[in-house]
């Protein structure tokens, strides 16, 4: 690995030093087809190239100097113009391409020293990318570097398409710096021995490249060798086969030769067979028109009357649904009035027993009241008594009162006497009238208090007779209600039979339905199909593929359509044909369908 770094390193001195010399003494701008500068990039390759590991694929071993220039654009923002140039260049497809590319509008711009060693100041990076012994990755690295910082005094407008840099073999050419060590213009020894080394060291180089082409080359031509060893092998086996066929073709041609005159006799049989069935067909024709004539015209008229019977059909689904409706809502109110209905019972056996408290309660006052009143008139007639006995003491008070003044006060003591009762009867007679006043306001208070439980007992009446005219209009929707379940059930079983007679009707039109498409298409191969020609058709009916060599068209026998191998593999026995024959798909599904509907 040491050697081949200093030979690289060697060689890219050599280079940079023809170029700029050669530059110099030329004293114009470098294009890309000057031979220097093209040996230069090769050199710089190679030296980019030296320890690459290879990205492993599954046809080869890749080595690109794409991936570690790429790093460039990271570590160098202002790179990003040349690598989205070298990315976009049209016609390049490879790495190496782009990477060729890259160093190309670098030295353009004289700025491949600076990039290269900002690239070489980070060998963590690079490590990803080279191995340890690698020439990036050793001192010669750093040289490589500096050496390329001499680039900056040449000036170079290339051109170049991204197919050349793909394609590009880079092989150095060692002529260029093979010197004679006699010519040399140095005067020194030093510089000769140099020269002699350097040349020593391109020659081993170049003898190593020519050694890896050659084993290469030796690759190559063992591949080449068994390949033909295997075609020849091959083309005998063809010419066997050739011979085999060729006497499969003659043979067919004989077999040929014999069916068809065969088919000449068969034709002529079948000829006169088709011109007597022809006669029985015109025979059989009239026939089947007047009894499709007949069927046509029962079918219509069953038609008709299936479409009648649809529409009353809907007509009585339509009546079912509100009948349905109707229920619900009936149902849901009988169960609201149910709810009141048992609320109403228990409010009524509330009221009832509210009726009988009061009834006591009543009952208890009446004969409190009666005793009251009986205590009242006592106590009246007692009034009425003391009043008269009051009357009867005014009268002889002022009887007296007379004698005295006639008898002008004659005895005192009589009046003291006199004054004392009636002050004892003015007492009595203010106690009683006090007594009177109690029982008056309570035999009040008893009326009104006999008021309000009359006017209560009249409330619960009303609505004792309230909840029994509810009770009867319950009963009332109870009967409605039964009748209206019965009329449903009637309903039920009406709507039971007539589905049952739409389900006969519909019966009886498919039997019909199928027999006529029996007699179309009975007629239809007594009238001969629809034969599609090959020429009309480019692709199947069916799934729409293109007809090819591989993809061969077929007729089916029942419509007459072409279709695919895939898409018309059933066969199946029609009317018009005596065994079995090839019918598509869809016919093949109606016509089974027929069969099963016909036999159930």
């Amino acid at each position: 690995m040491s050697i081949e770094r200093s030979n690289l390193l060697s060689m890219l001195k050599l280079s940079i030093k023809v170029l700029i010399h050669s530059s110099l003494s030329l004293g114009r701008t470098l294009d890309s087809d000057y031979p220097p500068l093209q040996q230069f990039f090769i050199v710089l390759e190679h030296c980019l190239k030296h320890g690459l590991k290879a990205k492993k694929s599954l046809i080869s071993h890749n080595k690109s100097i794409w991936g570690p220039l790429e790093l460039v654009e990271k570590l160098c923002p202002e790179s990003v113009n040349i690598a989205t140039s070298a990315r976009d260049l049209p016609g390049i497809k490879t790495g190496l391409g782009r990477g060729r590319a890259w160093l190309h509008l670098a030295l353009m711009q004289k700025t491949v020293a600076d990039y290269m060693k900002v690239l070489l100041g980070r060998k963590d990076l690079l490590s990803e990318f080279y191995d340890p012994g690698a020439l990036m990755m050793e001192e010669e690295g750093a040289v490589m570097g500096g050496l390329l910082v001499g680039l900056n005094v040449i000036d170079a407008n290339l051109c170049f398409k991204g197919e050349d840099l793909d394609s590009q073999v880079g092989i150095i050419d060692f002529s260029l710096y093979l010197k004679d060590p006699t010519s040399s213009e140095t005067p020194k020894d030093n510089s000769k021995m140099t020269a002699i080394l350097d040349q020593k060291h391109y020659i081993e180089e170049l003898n190593r490249h020519l050694s890896g082409t050659v084993a290469n080359l030796q690759a190559k031509m063992d591949s080449l060798v068994k390949t033909n060893s295997k075609i020849v092998e091959e083309l005998t086996a063809a010419t066997a086969r050739i011979n085999s066929l060729q006497e499969e073709q003659e043979h067919l041609r004989n077999e040929n030769e014999s069916i068809r005159q065969s088919s000449l006799k068969k034709e002529e049989a079948a000829l006169q067979d088709s011109q007597v069935e022809l006669e029985t067909y015109k025979q059989t024709r009239q026939g089947l028109d007047e009894m499709y004539n007949v069927v046509w015209t029962q079918y219509k008229e069953e038609k008709r009357i299936r479409q009648e019977l649809e529409h009353e059909l809907e007509l009585q689904v339509g009546l079912k649904q509100e009948m349905e409706v109707a229920m619900k809502l009936l149902e849901k109110d009988i169960h609201e009035k149910q709810d009141t209905l048992a609320a109403l019972r228990l409010q009524l056996e509330q009221v009832k027993t509210l009726n009988l408290q009061m009834f006591h309660k009543s009952q208890d006052v009446k004969r409190q009241a009666e005793k009251k009143q009986t205590e009242a008139v006592q106590l009246e007639q007692k009034i009425n008594e003391m009043e008269k006995a009051m009357m009867e003491l005014e009268q002889r008070l002022h009887n007296s009162e007379r004698e005295c003044r006639q008898t002008g006060h004659s005895d005192k003591d009589v009046k003291v006497e006199l004054g004392g009762k009636v002050d004892a009867l003015q007492k009595q007679l203010t106690d009683q009238d006090t007594l009177r006043m109690g029982l008056e306001n309570e035999l009040r208070s008893e009326r009104e208090r006999r008021q309000n439980l009359q006017q209560t007992l009249q409330r619960e009446q009303d609505n004792s007779t309230e909840l029994r005219t509810q009770l009867q209009q319950l009963q009332g929707l109870q009967t409605e209600l039964q009748k209206l379940k019965h009329e449903k059930k009637q309903l039920q079983q009406k709507c039971e039979q007539q589905e049952q007679t739409l389900q006969d009707m519909g019966q009886h039109l498919s039997q019909s339905k199928l027999k006529m498409e029996d007699f179309k298409e009975v007629n239809k191969a007594l009238k001969g199909h629809a034969w599609l020609k090959d020429d009309e058709a480019t692709q199947c009916k069916q799934c729409q593929r293109e007809f090819s060599i591989s993809r061969r068209k077929h007729h089916c026998r029942n419509c007459g359509d072409i279709y695919c191998n895939s898409c018309s593999s059933n066969e199946l026995s029609l009317p018009s044909y005596p065994r079995p024959v090839r019918v598509c798909d869809v016919c093949h599904s109606l016509l089974l369908q027929r069969s099963v509907s016909t036999v159930s």
